[in-house]
C-alpha cells in the first residue's frame, strides 16, 4: 500500500519542528543580526537626542602672558605730584611721595579665567521636533528588522516543505523499487519454467533500471533542499533535518481575510510619512524663538590669585529668533510637503499591489487545493486498478505489461498526490507572506 494512500483533508494547526527550525533561522541570520546593530544605534541616537533637554555642564580656563602691544597712559605724577608737594610742605614731612607718570599695557599679563559653565535650553522646537524624528526612527528599524524576519520564515517553510516532498518522493521509488525487484524475480523463475516469453523479464529489468536512476536523481534533490534548508539556518549544509509528519491540508481559516495592513511595507510608509511631517514641522519651527540659559561660576585674577574678590558668578539669558533668510527656511517647507505628497502616492501604489499579490497567491492556494484533491482521487483509482491487474496476472489472465503500466499509474499517482500536498503548503506559506498573518516571536 502506498505512503500517500490515507490521505484525508483534516487540516492541522501546528508543526512543533518547522517551529523550532524557524526561531533557529531567525536566531542565526547574519542579516538580521546586521540589523539589529543598526537598531542598537538607532535606539543611542535617540538617547542622545533627549540629552539635549538635560543641562550641559562645561569647565574651561585661559592663562595669559604679555608683553608688549597697546597701552594706556594714565598721567598720575602730573595730576598728583603737585597735590602731594603740598602736602608734605604742611605736613613738614615726606609722608606723599612724588609719583612717575604711568603706562598700562591692554593685554592682560599673568592674568587667569577658570569657570565652569552650565547651559540650559528653555525653548526650542528643534529639539523637540527631532526627538521625534529619532523615536520613528527606532519603530522604522524595528519594522525593517520584522520585514527581514517575515521573509526569512517564507524562504525557511518553503525549503522545510520542500525537502519533505523530496524526500517522499524517494521513499515512494524505493517502495516501488521493492515491488518491481519482486516482479523481476517471478519473472526469471517463471521464464525459467517456461511459462512466459523473455520480453517480460527484459522489461522488467529494465523498470529496475529505470527505478533506481529514479531514485538517484530524487536523492540530488533531496541533497540539493537539505543544502538549501541548512543554509538559511545558517549551520552545516549536511546536519540532518527531522521533519514533522504531514499529510494532511492547511488552515485556510485565516487567508478568508484580504486584509493587508499587517504588511511591514505599508508601516514603513506610515511611519516615513510621520517623520515627514515631523521634518515639515522642524522646517516651520523657525518662528518660534529659542531660548536659554546659562550660568558661570568661575575666578579671574591677576598671578594666580584665588579669593572673595577672583570668584564671581555671571548669570544670563538668550533668546534667538530668526526673522529672515531669504526663503531658505520656506523652501525646506516646500520640499517637505513634496515629499509627503510622494509618500502617499508612493502608498497607494504599494497598497495596490499587495492586494493583487494576495488575491493571485489565493488563487494559487485554489488550484494547488483543487489539484490535490484531483490527485487524491486519481490516487485511490489507481490503486484500485492496481489491485485488480495484480489478482488478474496472479490468475494468468493478464500479461506483464498490463500489471506494469497499472504499477506505473499508481506509483506517479502517489508521485503527483506527494507534489500537490507540499505544493498547496508551498501556496500557503506565500499567502502567509501576502497578508502577514504568521505570528513572529
Amino acid at each position: 500500500m502506498g505512503i500517500f494512500s490515507i490521505f484525508s483533508t483534516e487540516r492541522v494547526k501546528a508543526q512543533s519542528r518547522l517551529d523550532t527550525y524557524i526561531q533557529q533561522g531567525i536566531e542565526s541570520n547574519q542579516s538580521i543580526k546586521q540589523q539589529s546593530f543598526i537598531l542598537e544605534k538607532s535606539v543611542y541616537a535617540l538617547g542622545e537626542a533627549k540629552s539635549l533637554f538635560l543641562p550641559n555642564v562645561s569647565f574651561s580656563t585661559t592663562y595669559t602672558k604679555a608683553e608688549g602691544g597697546r597701552t594706556v597712559d594714565f598721567p598720575a605724577g602730573d595730576l598728583l605730584n603737585g597735590v602731594y608737594s603740598t602736602l608734605n610742605q604742611l605736613t613738614g614731612s615726606n609722608a606723599f611721595p612724588q609719583l612717575q607718570n604711568q603706562s598700562i599695557l591692554l593685554n592682560p599679563d599673568n592674568f587667569y579665567d577658570a569657570k565652569f559653565r552650565i547651559t540650559q535650553p528653555i525653548l526650542n522646537a528643534e529639539l523637540g521636533y527631532n526627538k521625534k524624528i529619532k523615536t520613528k526612527q527606532i519603530d522604522l528599524q524595528k519594522t525593517e528588522i520584522l520585514l527581514y524576519k517575515r521573509e526569512l520564515v517564507k524562504e525557511i517553510k518553503t525549503a522545510y516543505y520542500n525537502y519533505i516532498k523530496a524526500t517522499n518522493a524517494t521513499k515512494i521509488y524505493q517502495s516501488y523499487l521493492k515491488l518491481v525487484s519482486e516482479g523481476e524475480r517471478v519473472n526469471k523463475k517463471l521464464f525459467d519454467n517456461g511459462k512466459i516469453n523473455r520480453t517480460a523479464v527484459i522489461r522488467s529489468q529494465n523498470e529496475v533500471s529505470k527505478i533506481n536512476a529514479s531514485i538517484l536523481a530524487s536523492q540530488k534533490t533531496e541533497e540539493s533542499a537539505q543544502f538549501y534548508f541548512n543554509f538559511l539556518l545558517n549551520r552545516p549544509l549536511t546536519d540532518s533535518i527531522i521533519v514533522d509528519e504531514i499529510n494532511t491540508l492547511p488552515e485556510e481559516a485565516q487567508l478568508l481575510s484580504d486584509n493587508i495592513g499587517n504588511r511591514e511595507e505599508l508601516t514603513k510608509l506610515k511611519i516615513a510619512s510621520d517623520i515627514n511631517n515631523d521634518l515639515t514641522g522642524l522646517a516651520k519651527s523657525y518662528l518660534i524663538p529659542k531660548i536659554g540659559a546659562s550660568l558661570d561660576l568661575g575666578s579671574q585674577a591677576f598671578d594666580w590669585k584665588f579669593n572673595q574678590k577672583s570668584r564671581y558668578y555671571l548669570f544670563g539669558v538668550s533668546l534667538e529668533w530668526n526673522l529672515f533668510s531669504f526663503g531658505k527656511d520656506t523652501y525646506r517647507i516646500k520640499q517637505s510637503i513634496s515629499e509627503q505628497q510622494s509618500i502617499t502616492s508612493q502608498t497607494d501604489y504599494v497598497q495596490q499591489q499587495l492586494l493583487k499579490e494576495l488575491k493571485v497567491r489565493k488563487a494559487n492556494l485554489e488550484s494547488a487545493v483543487a489539484q490535490y484533491e484531483a490527485a487524491q482521487s486519481q490516487l485511490k483509482t489507481s490503486q484500485t486498478y492496481y489491485g485488480d491487474m495484480s489478482k488478474l496476472y496472479k490468475e494468468g489472465m493478464s500479461i506483464y505489461i498490463e500489471l506494469l503500466d497499472a504499477q506505473n499509474q499508481w506509483v506517479d499517482a502517489q508521485l503527483k498526490s506527494n507534489i500537490t500536498l507540499f505544493d498547496t503548503w508551498i501556496a500557503f506559506t506565500a499567502i502567509e507572506r501576502a497578508n502577514a498573518s504568521f505570528n513572529i516571536q
